[in-house]
């Protein structure tokens, strides 16, 4: 499990160091910063993909997403009796930074910008000055396993002593995807399988036109996916492999009296909902956006195979404030299985979600323009303690 995550310079999020539990609630008003954080996250998922570089440049490259503030806010700033500025010369160079502490390796990798090179017309991707892996919560040169910095990684052997595997790895990939040696760096395969585990859900497409209305050619599905097109071929899976009782309770909980049903017809997969009053069930291109988006959440939250990591970008859209509460109770099942991290600005979830006593509410504020967490269940904000690899 996660116990803490770190952002720096990505955006709003100047410097933020977050404390994690099993179920995590992260809430704020427009703008605050919560999907930088969501954003934030997956970025730092890709880099197990070696997709982050690219995904970067998506954005807009380094620069668009680098936070556009002062490096330090003083005191004369922060109470508006002095503009906000820079102090000339930089302090630090260039650097946008994610990183974990879990309890079983901690992570962190550091990006900045290249060196000129004349002649190429890449000279704006980022590159990856520093990468770590090391056991426990804080980062230290005696408990770092793999070391990078620049184009060279290190690791220790059985020994303890540091052995260079690689000294030509280029910048814009990760050891994560580059180096998964199971021989000389066991612990790099072990933490990219580990990232590669995390799934994330942002937006179920339930237009008209959208693949989750349309019968499937399915097969044995523990995992939906994150558009949902396979929703059928999950929910039987769960039916099958499953918890079988979960599922029926999560709809009753939603719908009382109806059922939801799974029927394959010339090799596709429907599924169809049945509900008291109607002669018959309604397939999945006649049901409401807000019913077909509950049953979404319904397959990716009781999946038959747990992630390490689950990340839900405001589950709440388009549905009835009558189903909310249900949705926080189903989530609050599934954070006994898995880490669930939960962003949402919808008042009945929030007060479902935060009710349940291993619950971590983070709430985001932004001023002049950065993300911070001013208080975390009524105390002051002082965060769990982290620190960055020097380059």
């Amino acid at each position: 499990m996660l116990d803490t995550i770190a952002v720096a310079n990505y955006r709003s999020l100047r410097e933020v160091v977050l404390p994690l539990g099993r179920l995590n609630l992260v809430t704020g008003a427009n703008g605050s910063g919560k999907s930088n954080l969501y954003r934030g996250l997956r970025l730092l998922a890709e880099t197990a993909f070696g997709t982050s570089t690219a995904s970067l440049a998506a954005e807009g490259g380094l620069e668009s997403v680098l936070w556009a503030g002062p490096e330090a806010f003083t005191k004369g700033m922060k109470q508006g009796s002095a503009p906000v500025q820079g102090a000339g010369k930089r302090k630090q160079p260039v650097n946008l930074r994610f990183g974990f502490a879990g309890d079983s390796f901690s992570y962190a990798i550091d990006y900045g910008l290249p060196e000129p090179v004349p002649g190429t017309l890449f000279g704006k991707d980022p590159e990856i000055k520093r990468e770590s892996i090391w056991h426990g919560d804080l980062w230290k040169e005696s408990s770092a396993m793999v070391d990078r910095k620049g184009p060279m990684v290190r690791a220790r052997d059985d020994s303890g002593r540091w052995q260079v595997i690689e000294k030509h790895l280029p910048a814009f990939d990760s050891m994560l995807a580059r180096l998964p040696d199971p021989e000389r760096a066991p612990e790099v395969l072990a933490l990219r399988e580990y990232i590669r585990a995390w799934r994330f859900y942002d937006y179920f497409r339930t237009d008209p036109d959208s693949p989750v209305r349309t019968p499937q050619i399915g097969t044995r599905t523990p995992v939906l996916s994150n558009d949902g097109r396979d929703l059928a071929a999950a929910w039987q899976t769960i039916r099958e492999i499953g918890d079988l009782q979960a599922l029926d309770d999560a709809v009753a909980d939603a719908f009382p009296g109806a059922s939801v049903s799974v029927h394959v017809n010339g090799g596709r997969f429907e599924l169809s909902f049945s509900q008291h009053g109607l002669l018959r069930p309604l397939s999945l291109a006649e049901l409401s956006d807000g019913t077909l988006r509950y049953l979404l959440w319904i397959a990716a939250l009781l999946t038959p195979r747990p992630p390490t990591l689950m990340v839900l970008n405001e589950p709440e859209t388009s549905l009835h404030p009558d189903l909310l509460p249900p949705l926080g109770r189903l989530m609050r099942k599934c954070a006994g299985q898995t880490q669930l991290w939960v962003i949402s600005h919808a008042r009945p979830l929030i007060e479902i979600v935060a009710g349940d006593p291993n619950c971590q509410h983070i709430a985001l504020i932004k001023q002049l323009g950065e993300t911070s967490v001013p208080e975390l269940q009524g105390d002051p904000w002082r965060g769990p303690r982290w620190t960055w690899p020097k380059r």
